[in-house]
């Protein structure tokens, strides 16, 4: 009977410690979700299922579950998950941190890209507006605080003589016998040729001259205004302001001269051909092959380089040729302007107005007597 209580005992306590072993494991996965049952707790677990189906009876002892007997680590897991979640919300914060500061690194780099590019259409503006491409520039748009838009305005046109000098506002003294043109009502003279010159060279310069109060080329010099002066030119005048000068904003005068100089060429070929044939058979032009045998020689990228200096240097030429013709006919304009338009103001507006109205009452046709004696009138006096 001893001996079997001994059995008895030791089967129980194998038991008992199977059970806290198992229990504590099983506690352990729930908390951790990942441990897996060694061997030896599997053999543990292997004994208690003999044991149960075993036909010795041995006292039965009730052990919680939730409870474990054996406590192989420390430290509870609701601890270590409240840790883990603020991690995780610290580490959330931190790449909406950087998310935010890269997001507004790349609006600033955009905005200063699209102001850079604002700029730089701007200054293209401005230089193919100064060169005469009919475009919008800053001073279109710009009006200071306070002041007006330029106003359409029409002209007054007096002659300059020794008698009664006029000043100009470009050159201080009028020429004598030329013409001076000014605002209605004002005495802020300039020479007509001067103005002509001015708004051909440079436009920008010539509302300035007024301070901007009167928009001067829209009224004197446009075709669209009731105050153009170009009304006054006739046909000659026409055909070398609107048509040379004005005609698709160079290009008629341009083209005039591009077929010129070809024309000029094809008349002169056969005495091109026979110039360039004698050089290329004479013997000085053989006797520097060791100089020009090279280039001939030589690869396309330096031939094409060459195509490129050679083009550059005609086009030069070409652009002064074109400079030269335009000044003269600029030139041609301000006679044209001088010998047509009225003079409005002085001795020798009123001697006109009388003219016409002698015209208007003897008839449309001057008396050759009538303009002769008019004419030596004019040139004692003047």
């Amino acid at each position: 009977m001893t001996r079997m209580r001994k059995i008895r005992h030791r089967h129980s306590l194998a038991t008992i410690l199977s059970m806290a072993v198992v229990t504590r494991a099983a506690h352990s996965n729930a908390n951790r979700g990942w441990a897996r049952l060694p061997p030896n707790l599997q053999s543990a677990k292997f004994l208690r299922r003999n044991i149960d189906s075993s036909a010795i009876s041995h006292p039965r002892h009730d052990v919680p579950a939730s409870i474990p007997l054996l406590s192989l680590r420390g430290g509870s897991s609701t601890d270590s998950n409240e840790v883990y979640d603020s991690n995780d919300d610290d580490d959330a914060d931190e790449m909406r941190r950087k998310k935010r500061e890269e997001y507004e690194k790349l609006v600033k780099y955009r905005t200063e890209q699209q102001m850079l590019y604002q700029l730089r259409s701007t200054y293209l503006t401005e230089m193919l507006a100064s060169r005469g491409v009919p475009l919008h520039t800053i001073t279109s748009v710009s009006t200071a605080d306070g002041e007006k838009p330029p106003e359409k305005v029409d002209w007054d046109c007096a002659l300059s003589t020794v008698d009664e000098p006029k000043s100009c506002l470009y050159s201080f003294d009028a020429e004598p016998d030329t013409k001076v043109v000014a605002p209605l009502g004002t005495d802020q003279w300039i020479s007509l040729s001067a103005l002509n010159r001015l708004r051909r060279t440079d436009p920008t310069k010539v509302e300035p001259m007024w301070h901007s109060r009167y928009s001067v080329l829209r009224s004197w010099f446009s075709d669209e205004s009731e105050f153009s002066m170009l009304q006054h030119v006739g046909v000659k005048g026409f055909f070398v302001s609107s048509i040379l000068l004005d005609g698709a904003n160079g290009m008629v005068l341009r083209s005039l001269l591009i077929l010129s100089v070809l024309s000029a060429l094809v008349l002169l070929m056969p005495l091109l051909e026979y110039v360039v044939g004698r050089i290329i058979v004479s013997a000085p032009f053989w006797a520097q092959w060791t100089t020009w045998g090279r280039v001939a020689r030589a690869g396309f990228p330096l031939k094409l380089l060459i195509g490129q200096l050679v083009w550059k240097a005609v086009a030069s030429c070409f652009s002064k040729l074109e400079n030269e013709v335009r000044e003269h006919i600029v030139d041609l304009e301000c006679e044209i302007l001088e010998d047509n338009v009225p003079v409005t103001v002085g001795v020798r507006a009123e001697e006109e107005i009388m003219m016409e109205e002698d015209l208007e009452e003897g008839g449309t046709e001057m008396d050759s007597e009538d303009f002769d004696e008019y004419d030596e009138e004019y040139d004692d006096e003047y």
